[in-house]
């Protein structure tokens, strides 16, 4: 998300927004004063239903003016919206029944029904039926503990919620919660074991036998579930709500989101996106804790395993005992994550395909200058020649400094920096790094464009009125000239697909790696639900949260949409992560690819791309490379993993397969995947220098950066006036 033109539309949706609700005021106000239950506004009803009812004719108002896509709240987003509710009820159908889920699919269709009518029946009637099923289970799994479980059986469970029906009854219910319990004893056990052969001696619950530790196992997954079953028939009733808006308000498409009142500290981590400790960004998904990004130069960045994507499982404070947060509330989970410096925490979290891995992070602040661009020139060891790579973690740029006619430090003037350096080193190409480049500051993406074509239209922007908007780099001197080469892979979105996707467009750039980018070409806005109310007396409610709205799309200068696809590489590189369902093509109700009239723009014209021989001739080098061979490999076996969803309860089997997914995560796509370095002990404490030298080093053994030196060389080759100036 672009932070200036989410500022842009938001002030421009809260000016609308008061005119809008103002003509709401003078047409309602006097039914409401005369017919207190008109349009659900009861002043005599409960609180908490009083509140949701303004809720959902508050945020109704604001989506349907102001949501990009201008969705009817009709029959179609109604179902949409039902599903995604159904899933963040009983996302693993551990606890609903099939009569349940019958009984709550009669509200499928009037969901907008009963938010226009202000009669929020269906998380009332949802919440009850959840409560009395959590109870069952709760007796259940008391009377499937007491007892000890047959690990030697060859028995399965199905771990993909997508193939499982919902409980036909209370007997199969129970069936499903016994293969439950037992994976997690098994798990619980195969830990103590462990904990046992590598420290022997080192405490008295080590020293139990099997049986005993078995029982063991059993008690700690008791105590687990417990407490688990205790946030869930806790939840207050503002929740339940709360949790049947956020289906309503993602129904339009997943970068919409309802976000409910929390403590100024959780308001930046939602806002802000920075969870100080291990920098990283997180949301709730049905019922899960996913990591939405990794931020730059962080202690998970420097750690090298956490990804976007990944579900945490569970949370451990050092060598304390894991608490499992599926079904947290995200407050409660970073409270977990979040310590002192200089403290451990370990995470268990789950990759696409099933593989599960212990990724233990030392809690530290962001090192700052990994934060920003940075460049270094690599010798070539095949060619000989002197190639220049540029590291851009995010489109950064200092707002506030610039708001206060300060000179601020800009994504932009940083890269241009680096290019004159490099140029001055005498290099003969550059590499330019955008892979896990979430985007950042529109102004910068449009700016660094300027820097390698000089002028021309950039982006284009279009509105939630319809209105395109076309936006040109800064009137500046052309910085470079050469053989340019743009990283990507499937973590390089918004302003990063701008930028790959103008150079290719102008023929300025090769686009080099993943089959195709992230594919967010959306633009979000801020509406503070607090502000302008639109009835006397609706200050009892507040706060009310936020609504963080979809109101613009970006398209490239050949009209093409960035939004669902992506940009595609001129060069596709096998990938790490190749197997897995990353991007917005994969999420539930994300915005179609479209189309929009080309903008006038001339293409590059001192030299001409030949994407097809450069490609033929990186897939030459490719087959016979031992790297890009081994990382295929690793990807058929996340792809086998990623199918085989029928997990195997036999304790003989499961070792295997554990002995397996350690060796996996070992592997480079583990620790080599980010793009940018993984930092070894000691690195931090290295000189300016050395660290140049140890960065160098680590590029040159990186396949991509090699293989994208080696296309520089392919360039120069097919057309040998090429040069820098």
């Amino acid at each position: 998300m672009e932070n200036e033109m989410k500022k842009r539309a938001a002030a421009g949706i809260r000016r609308a927004a008061i005119g809008y609700l103002a003509a709401f005021i003078l047409l309602l106000f006097p039914l409401y004063v005369f017919v207190p239950q008109a349009r659900g506004f009861d002043a005599r009803t409960d609180y908490s239903d009083g509140r949701a009812r303004l809720l959902g004719y508050l945020l109704k108002q604001e989506l349907t003016a102001y949501h990009f896509s201008h969705k009817k709240i009709d029959t179609l987003l109604s179902r949409s919206a039902f599903d995604l509710y159904l899933k963040q009820l009983d996302f693993q159908k551990r606890f609903l029944l099939s009569e349940d889920v019958k009984k709550l699919r009669g509200h499928a269709d009037g969901i907008g029904d009963e938010i226009n009518g202000g009669r929020l029946e269906l998380p009332v009637i949802a919440a009850r039926i959840l409560a009395r099923r959590v109870g069952q289970v709760r007796k259940m799994t008391k009377d499937l503990l007491a007892a000890d479980f047959d690990f030697s059986q060859d028995e399965y469970m199905e771990t993909d919620n997508e193939k499982l029906e919902y409980c036909a009854n209370s007997e199969a219910l129970k069936e499903r919660w016994r293969l439950i319990l037992k994976q997690g004893v098994l798990a619980r056990y195969l830990g103590l074991l462990d904990d046992r052969a590598s420290n022997p001696g080192a405490e008295k619950e080590q020293q139990k036998g099997p049986e005993e530790l078995r029982k063991s196992a059993r008690e700690k997954v008791l105590k687990n579930y417990e407490e688990f079953f205790t946030r869930m028939l806790n939840e207050k009733k503002s929740e339940q709500y709360d949790r049947f808006f956020g289906a309503f308000t993602r129904a339009f498409d997943p970068h919409t989101d309802y976000l409910p009142p929390v403590s100024k500290e959780d308001f930046e981590i939602s806002m802000k996106g920075a969870l100080e400790g291990i920098g990283a960004v997180l949301r709730e998904e049905d019922g899960y804790i996913r990591v939405e990004s990794v931020m730059p130069g962080s202690p998970a960045a420097r750690q090298g395993q956490l990804l976007a994507g990944d579900v945490i499982l569970k949370v451990a404070e050092g060598n304390a005992e894991p608490v499992d947060i599926v079904d947290m509330k995200i407050r409660d989970a970073v409270r977990l994550i979040r310590g002192k410096k200089g403290t451990e925490v370990k995470l268990t979290v789950r990759r696409q395909g099933g593989i599960q891995l212990l990724v233990p992070i030392v809690r530290d602040v962001v090192l700052i200058e990994e934060t920003f661009a940075k460049g270094i020139a690599i010798r070539d060891a095949k060619s000989g020649r002197l190639f220049g790579y540029i590291k851009l973690p995010s489109f950064y740029r200092d707002f506030e400094g610039h708001a206060n006619g300060k000179t601020g430090r800009t994504s932009t003037e940083d890269v241009r920096r680096e290019l004159k350096r490099l140029e001055a080193e005498g290099v003969e190409g550059i590499v330019f790094d955008l892979r896990n480049n979430g985007g950042g500051a529109l102004t910068d993406a449009v700016n660094i464009a300027g820097l390698f074509i000089s002028k021309g239209p950039v982006v284009q922007v279009k509105s939630s009125q319809g209105r395109m908007s076309v936006l040109s780099g800064e009137s500046t001197a052309l910085e470079y000239r050469g053989p340019l080469v743009v990283l990507v892979n499937k973590f390089s979105a918004s302003a990063s697909e701008i930028l790959a996707g103008v150079l290719q467009d102008y023929g300025r750039a090769v686009i080099l790696g993943a089959e195709h980018t992230h594919g967010k070409g959306t633009v979000q806005a801020m509406i503070d639900l607090d502000q302008n109310l639109p009835f006397p007396g609706m200050d009892r409610f507040k706060p009310l949260g936020a609504l963080k709205i979809t109101t613009q799309k970006f398209y490239r200068v050949s009209g093409e949409s960035t939004q669902y696809r992506g940009v595609m590489a001129d060069i596709v590189l096998p990938d790490r992560l190749s197997s897995l369902k990353t991007g917005e093509q994969y999420i539930e109700n994300a915005l179609p690819w479209d189309t929009v009239k080309p903008v006038p723009y001339q293409k590059w014209q001192l030299s001409k791309i030949d994407s097809g021989a450069l490609s033929a001739k990186s897939r030459e080098r490719v087959k016979s490379d031992p790297d890009f061979l081994a990382i295929e490999k690793e990807s058929d076996k996340v792809g086998e993993l990623q199918n085989k969803t029928r997990r195997s309860l036999n304790i003989d089997a499961v070792r295997a397969e554990r002995e397996e997914a350690k060796k996996l995560s070992e592997s480079t796509m583990f620790h080599g995947h980010r793009g940018d370095v993984k930092k070894k002990p000691g690195d931090l404490q290295l000189a300016a220098g050395e660290k140049e030298k140890a960065w160098g080093r680590e590029l040159e053994d990186d396949p991509y950066v090699r293989e994208s030196m080696a296309v520089l060389g392919d360039m120069l080759l097919l057309q040998p006036g090429l040069s820098m100036n």
